[in-house]
């Protein structure tokens, strides 16, 4: 039995705040198209799902031929959740005609330091992703779909699993779906923990049982040369869980939502100094960063009414923005104009009581334990990073270093890396994306906060550095002279 939606125009209660059940999410007012049913404490079970307009959404696609439901998608300029923000419906028209089998993999492994929605869709509502996966396979002609989760994720694959159980028992996956002529198989697998994994190639890879790290790019696009050598999509957990909302009101009402050229709302999750921490649903290209740093629906002002000193606009792999940027709308061309990327959505706010070298250290920090190790310049030059930057913190810097770093950061990323403009110096903005002397952007990624902050925040280096030609010198003592009548003493200077 299935209830009436109320449809776009039914948003939560603006009084509302966290919800217990969904640790983390924010019920702010707004447009809701993923998270609508987060409300409910029982949103990952077949039977709310149904009730709320599930899987009305593949019914209507299976109304309709493939090739329909591919254009309907690439009409909605539906972006990429994952980090590149590229149109998932020009990505499908990458698929070569004829080489079947093709697969589709779904990326699970969020672990970009800072985000956590996508693990808050596989927990709340399972379903949704589920449905789809196979809204995707269906348009791209696909009879197999794997499921990859991060390890450290349970509670998700617990749900995925129940929700996958519960959609084979009710006929929406499996053969012949919905009396139609349509089948497909989900298979629901499980990473070791591992960040590089988030990369694309490497998750093939791993899924293929080999050590998770990255393929040379070309000939391995997954489009072309995917798993198991077959083409192969791979979409972010978010990107598929908007199809089911899209084939059921269209890609018209859709594009009501956002801006021209990032239409939809996206989940962004906001952690750091603020007073409202948390993952929200925004429309996309609408919302500033001000308006979601300091707005009343969103995370209401800076921690204990002090000063913004910085923030990471697209998790820990993004440039840093300062508080000229705030004015952005969240949207990646504008932000990429600026120096940054909005990524996988993962804002990271600082405010001055942070001291800059500590906070670029623990971000390094990161990537050099990350590192698969497979790329040189990524394998040595962020140990490097990290070691001089600890060197530094432990007030053993030289003045040199900062040379050094700047040199390591330009051998794995070659300049100029993007960085945010500081208009009061003159200095303007370059565009995102880096150079990189590496096959995945993992190495790339660690020059993100060295570059920014040694633009910005130099003398908070310097600070910690003892200038050795600086300390005062000590002078030489003189040499005593004997008196006259001293007898000599046989040696001679």
């Amino acid at each position: 039995m299935t209830a009436p939606d109320t449809g776009p125009a039914a948003w939560p209660d603006p009084t509302d705040d966290y919800v217990p059940h969904a640790p983390g999410y924010v019920d702010n007012p707004g447009p809701k198209i993923v998270t609508r049913r987060f409300r409910h404490p029982d949103s990952h079970t077949l039977e709310r799902y149904l009730a709320t307009g599930g899987y009305e959404g593949l019914a209507a696609a299976l109304r309709r031929t493939p090739a329909e439901v591919h254009a309907e998608v690439r009409e909605a300029v539906l972006l990429g959740r994952g980090g590149a923000g590229f149109p998932a419906g020009i990505k499908w028209g990458f698929l070569p005609p004829g080489k079947f089998p093709y697969y589709l993999v779904v990326n699970g492994d969020e672990s970009e330091p800072g985000t956590y929605k996508d693990r808050l869709l596989m927990e709340r509502d399972p379903h949704q992703l589920i449905e789809g996966c196979l809204i995707a396979c269906y348009a791209l002609g696909l009879r197999q779909c794997f499921l990859y989760v991060r390890g450290e994720m349970a509670l998700a694959q617990e749900r995925l699993a129940a929700a996958l159980n519960e959609a084979y028992a009710a006929g929406y996956v499996g053969r012949e779906i919905l009396g139609s002529d349509f089948s497909v198989d989900i298979t629901l697998t499980w990473g070791a923990g591992a960040y590089i994994v988030g990369e694309e190639t490497a998750l093939i890879e791993s899924l293929e049982g080999n050590r998770g790290m990255p393929r040379l790019k070309p000939p391995y696009f997954p489009a072309a040369i995917g798993l198991y050598g077959q083409p192969t999509i791979v979409n972010n957990v978010e990107t598929l869980s908007n199809l089911p909302w899209i084939l059921r009101h269209g890609a018209d009402a859709y594009k009501t939502y956002g801006s021209e050229t990032s239409p939809g709302t996206r989940m962004l999750a906001i952690s750091g100094h603020v007073e409202r921490p948390g993952v929200y649903e925004v429309e996309q290209g609408v919302v500033t960063f001000r308006d979601l740093f300091y707005g009343e629906a969103y995370c209401r002002g800076i921690r204990g009414g002090r000063e913004l000193k910085m923030f990471i606009p697209g998790g820990g792999s993004s440039p840093w923005f300062f508080p000229e940027q705030l004015d952005l709308p969240l949207e990646g061309r504008p932000v990429g104009a600026a120096g940054s990327m909005l990524g996988s959505g993962a804002i990271v706010v600082m405010d001055d009581t942070v001291d800059a070298v500590e906070a670029a250290h623990r971000v390094v920090r990161f990537f050099a334990r990350e590192s698969c190790g497979k790329c040189t310049p990524c394998r040595e030059g962020t140990t490097w990073e990290e070691r001089i930057l600890e060197r530094i913190l432990d007030g053993e810097g030289r003045p040199a270093d900062l040379d050094l770093l700047a040199d390591i950061a330009d051998n794995i990323s070659p300049g100029p890396y993007p960085v945010a403009g500081w208009e009061a110096e003159g200095l303007e903005p370059v565009p995102f994306p880096p150079r990189q002397t590496t096959i995945c952007p993992l190495g790339p990624s660690s020059v993100a906060p060295i570059a920014s902050t040694l633009r910005r925040f130099r003398h908070e280096y310097e600070a910690r550095i003892t200038r050795r030609d600086s300390l005062p010198v000590t002078a030489e003592a003189p040499t005593p002279t004997p008196p006259a009548d001293a007898e000599p003493t046989g040696v001679t200077a």
